[in-house]
């Protein structure tokens, strides 16, 4: 009999990534043992599933063989695996972000450089399109920040890059507004 049950998601029982670290590991066990130890009015099914998850995932050895055994989610289509594809979905987010910016700007410009009352559609129609364009870059951003390897420091910061991305936008927008003042 083996010493785990490949059926079972042990790293959903504790909440731990898949590439998590022992030591990750072992905090998210002891963390869950305090709440749910039966002493302490926890469920005892529950205490042991989790000691049945430590002991396999806490284990390196265990741990390997659990999870050559496991299955593969069933997916159904087949990932994209050539890296001029995955480097095309980059660059084909970055290109739909800087025409819809593109387009937005071209058209608030037109719409600023002609004010007559009835355009005002257009220049809603165009700071809409704009939006759009960022929540573009945002997402070319978060993409290109996903594909990088777990251990790389651009995954770490990410309130950092979040919170220079945004003040980017703001200066951005500081910067059109005292450009179409001038108009």
């Amino acid at each position: 009999m083996s010493e785990f049950d490949a059926a079972k998601d042990y790293y959903e029982i504790l909440g731990a990534r898949q590439d998590a670290s022992r030591d990750e590991i072992e905090r998210l066990y002891k963390r869950l043992a305090v709440q749910h130890h039966p002493d302490r009015g926890g469920d005892e099914e529950r205490m042991k599933s989790l000691n049945e998850a430590y002991r396999v995932l806490g284990n390196e050895a265990s741990r390997v063989a659990y999870d050559a055994e496991r299955r593969p989610p069933a997916r159904e289509a087949p990932p994209v695996s050539s890296p001029s594809a995955q480097a095309d979905a980059l660059w084909g987010r970055v290109a739909g972000a800087l025409l819809c910016l593109g387009a937005g700007l071209a058209l608030l410009l037109l719409v600023c450089a002609h004010w007559i009352w009835f355009l005002w559609p257009l220049g809603v129609l165009a700071a809409a399109v704009i939006g759009f364009g960022v929540l573009m870059a945002h997402a070319a951003m978060l993409y290109f920040r996903d594909s990088l390897a777990a251990t790389h420091p651009a995954r770490r910061y990410f309130w950092v890059q979040e919170t220079i991305f945004w003040c980017a936008v703001v200066v951005a927008i500081y910067v059109i507004y005292m450009a179409l003042t001038i108009v």
